[in-house]
Order: C-alpha cells, then sequence, then structure tokens
C-alpha cells in the first residue's frame, strides 16, 4: 500500500486569490470599520456625559439635577444599544460575504430563539426593568437610593455610578460596588430627589424642663441656618417637631431639616454636633446607656449597657475629643 501525497493543484489558488481580493477583503474592511464604529460611539457617550458634568459645574450648584441625571442615564443606554446594533449588523453583513444564506437560517434561529426564551427569561425581565428605570426616572448617575432585593436581608445602599437596560451598579459608603440586575429590584428608595430631610432625634433626661430644651434646639436650628458652611445645604431652618417618644427616665425630641437631595447625612451629622455643644454648655448630660438616632432611621445603641457602640458624645464621661 502506498501513500502519495498530492501537493495542492495551482488550479484552486487563483479561486482563493480571487476571494480573497473579493469577499475576504470586504469582510475585513467591515470588521475594521465595525471596531471604528464602536469606538467612536464610545467616545461619543463619554464626551456628552463630560459636557453634562461641565455644564452642571458652570451652574456652581451642590447637586446635579434631575434633568442632567437622567440625560446620563439616556446617554449610556443609547451608547450600549448602538453597540449592540452595530455587531449585529456586522454580523449578518459577515455572514452574508461567507456566502451563507441568512435566510435559511430562520427556522434554525426560531428554535434557539424558542429555547432561549425559556432559559434567558432573566434577562428579558432586565432589559424591560431597565427601560422602565430609565423611562420613568426612577434614578440616575449620582443619586443615592436604597436598593431592595428579595431573598437579601439587608439593602444596599450607595451611589449609582453606573446605570443601563440589565444592570444596575451602586457604590457604597464602605467603597463596595454592588451590581444588581434590574429585574431583581422589588423597591428603590430615592434618598435625593428634589429634596431630603434630615431627622435628628435627640435623647434628654426627664429631669429636664421640655420647654427649656425646645427653645435651647430652636435656637440652635437658627444659628445653623445662619452659618454659612451649612446654609448652602439647607432649604430652611430646622424645625423642633417636639416630644417624639416618652421613657421612664429620657424622652427624645426630635428635630427635622429640609436639605439637598443626598446632604441629610452630612447635615444630620452638623446638627449633632451643635446640639451636643450646645447641650453641654447648659449642663445637660445624658445617661450612657441611652439610644441616639442615626440618619437612615436606625438606632445606635451606646456600650454602657453591654451593647457595642461607639460612646455616647452627650455622656459626661465620654473622653474629650470624642464626635
Amino acid at each position: 500500500m502506498y501513500l502519495s501525497l498530492t501537493p495542492l493543484s495551482s488550479a484552486n489558488l487563483p479561486d482563493v486569490g480571487y476571494w480573497a481580493r473579493g469577499s475576504g477583503l470586504e469582510i475585513l474592511l467591515l470588521l475594521t470599520g465595525a471596531i471604528l464604529l464602536t469606538r467612536f460611539a464610545t467616545w461619543l457617550g463619554g464626551r456628552i456625559t463630560s459636557r453634562i458634568d461641565a455644564n452642571e459645574r458652570e451652574t456652581d450648584t451642590l447637586v446635579a439635577t434631575e434633568a442632567s441625571k437622567h440625560r446620563k442615564a439616556v446617554a449610556s443606554v443609547v451608547t450600549w444599544a448602538t453597540l449592540v446594533i452595530i455587531y449585529c449588523a456586522t454580523g449578518l453583513e459577515v455572514l452574508a460575504r461567507l456566502d451563507i444564506p441568512v435566510t435559511n437560517l430562520v427556522a434554525p434561529a426560531a428554535v434557539a430563539a424558542v429555547a432561549l426564551g425559556f432559559g434567558a427569561q432573566r434577562i428579558v425581565q432586565d432589559l424591560l426593568a431597565g427601560f422602565f428605570i430609565i423611562t420613568e426616572r426612577q434614578y440616575g448617575f449620582g443619586d443615592l437610593i436604597r436598593l431592595s432585593v428579595p431573598g437579601i436581608g439587608e439593602p444596599a445602599i450607595g451611589t449609582v455610578e453606573d446605570v443601563n437596560l440589565r444592570v444596575t451598579t451602586v457604590r457604597t459608603i464602605d467603597g463596595e460596588v454592588v451590581i444588581t440586575p434590574n429585574g431583581q429590584i422589588s423597591q428603590v428608595t430615592n434618598l435625593s430627589r428634589d429634596w431630603a430631610r434630615a431627622v435628628v432625634d435627640v435623647p434628654v433626661p426627664a429631669t429636664t424642663d421640655v420647654t427649656r430644651v425646645s427653645n435651647l434646639l430652636r435656637t440652635i436650628g437658627e444659628e445653623a441656618y445662619k452659618d454659612p458652611e451649612m446654609r448652602d445645604y439647607l432649604f430652611d431652618a430646622p424645625a423642633v417637631m417636639g416630644v417624639q417618644s416618652l421613657d421612664v427616665d429620657h424622652f427624645q425630641l426630635r428635630v427635622v431639616a429640609r436639605t439637598l437631595p443626598g446632604e441629610q447625612f452630612r447635615v444630620g451629622r452638623m446638627l449633632r454636633v451643635r446640639i451636643a455643644a450646645g447641650l453641654r454648655r447648659e449642663g445637660i448630660y445624658l445617661p450612657p446607656s441611652l439610644e441616639t438616632a442615626e440618619p437612615d432611621g436606625t438606632s445606635n445603641p451606646s456600650n454602657a449597657s453591654g451593647a457595642a457602640g461607639p460612646p455616647d458624645p452627650f455622656s459626661p464621661s465620654a473622653p474629650a475629643g470624642t464626635d
């Protein structure tokens, strides 16, 4: 048995060269054009976003407007959709240059679409949810939001860094990046829409005169509103809402302030410092077993009763320099 190696016929070389000069060159040009178009679309989207940020800086506003947040979200979605269209159109044109009839792929594509319809329901749900998030302006770039997802105990609270048709990217106060598919979001709490409210619950010993403390808190709020450092974040002077709760040895007075969107936490911290200093000047000290409210409404127990937590800033036993 003899094995003969037949060299490639020179008659086939002209066909390959003809195809390379024709369809092969067209495929190369299509791929090159697709790469250039995607880079141009990405550059243009970044350019539009930068222009929106520049316009915001020119207005000297402390927080971004709702219109600018929506424009940035729309620019991101349009850029993403443009890239998808470019890739799909290029793929169809390459198939045509390879003499693969697209019409013959209709039946297999229909079967694949049905199979993907059952397996990719979550993706379709994410895309639809993202579409309504963008069109309804539920939130945008730079918004401070709270995302609730079924099956997850604690909601994610942070600033929106990216939002498109499929996922929402949020950076928490600890610097963590939380990426959540839009279809899994059951509830969104926008903490930076139009205006926000800083709530400070001040625990006061039961032996203290309520009227005296209320007048003191009202004076502190008026001084805070006159302070240029805080005036930029406040819409009006903080108001004293009265007694919020009663206990055996103390009661709580609530102070609220309307702030710029997303600045309620900063204002809450500033008010706490002023209130702590004011109470100290008046000789009002709180027992270390009380709880103080955080800006997000959660309680912060002190460590006098054995619970973990920072020392109470109103307690006379707190070390010097403790905030």
